[in-house]
């Protein structure tokens, strides 16, 4: 039985190396074989895919931080009822790489998502790409995973549980320097990017209006306000911009967008001068 058992884990473990290995293939678009690739993978190369990060974060991973992820990503591949098992390709004791597979479905949504699995306590973290088909879309879904993935990291332990691409593709694609984008972003919003509760208040329910087009009542029935409440919200969040909203309404919505997903990463601390605030410091 002992000889049994080492033999079993030595062939698990070849063959986990050698899904690993042709994964890594199939994303540098080496000629491999489809057919092959989906017998030694256990999953369909020619439909659409959803590609998956997911990683635990802090200390909290335990002695079975894969086992966990892998449990979860399961659980998600469930809820998105998945027409099979998701192919999930561990990267380090805490990490993996994961897709679930779509059929000839893509009209998946992504933001709606969870798993019972997740808690904030666990630390379990989730980024996503956007349903693609084939193998240029098993390429494009898992780097656009990785993008989001940049952006849940930057966003630090305040950053989501789920990530998803098409919710955080501007700034997936804009976030190269988070120095650079904590200035754009106070120097777009001014006292709004101050973080503190009221202006978090405000930001929330300004970045809801903007998406409702401007109307007050869609909005109160999202936030469950009235309508009143709204409306001072974003008269009082105008009067922080110091400035009409039409005119930079694309670079507002972009760091309302930020400062909703990456959080203090990009917020002012609350005692800091703004932008263009020269006078000196109380000593």
């Amino acid at each position: 039985m002992s000889a049994y058992e080492s033999e079993k884990e030595n062939w698990l473990r070849n063959q986990s190396a050698a899904r690993a290995a042709r994964v890594r293939a199939l994303l540098r678009g080496e000629p491999v074989d489809v057919s092959s690739s989906e017998v030694m993978l256990g999953y369909r190369l020619r439909q659409h895919h959803l590609g998956v990060v997911t990683w635990i974060t802090g200390a909290s991973g335990g002695g079975d931080a894969l086992g966990r992820l892998e449990r979860v990503t399961a659980e998600v591949a469930a809820e998105a009822r998945c027409e099979g098992k998701p192919i999930f390709i561990p990267q380090d004791e805490f990490s993996a790489w994961a897709w679930l597979p779509l059929g000839a479905r893509h009209d998946i949504a992504v933001p709606g998502l969870s798993a019972k699995g997740i808690g904030a306590a666990d630390g379990i973290r989730f980024a996503v790409g956007a349903p693609a088909p084939g193998l240029p879309g098993f390429r494009r879904t898992h780097q656009q995973a990785l993008s989001a993935q940049a952006v849940a990291l930057a966003a630090g332990p305040s950053g989501q549980l789920m990530t998803g691409f098409g919710e955080v593709a501007p700034l997936a694609l804009m976030s190269g320097s988070t120095e650079l984008l904590q200035a754009w972003v106070a120097e777009t919003l001014g006292a709004l990017a101050d973080d503190d509760e009221h202006n978090a208040r405000l930001r929330d329910t300004l970045r809801i209006f903007l998406q409702e087009n401007g109307s007050y009542k869609t909005t109160a029935e999202r936030l469950t306000l009235h309508k009143n409440t709204v409306q001072y919200r974003v008269r009082k969040a105008e009067e922080s911009l110091r400035r009409p909203i039409g005119p930079d309404r694309l670079q507002i919505e972009l760091a309302l967008l930020a400062s909703h997903w990456l959080g203090r990463t990009v917020l002012r601390p609350v005692g800091e001068p703004g932008p263009g605030d020269l006078s000196p410091p109380a000593r």
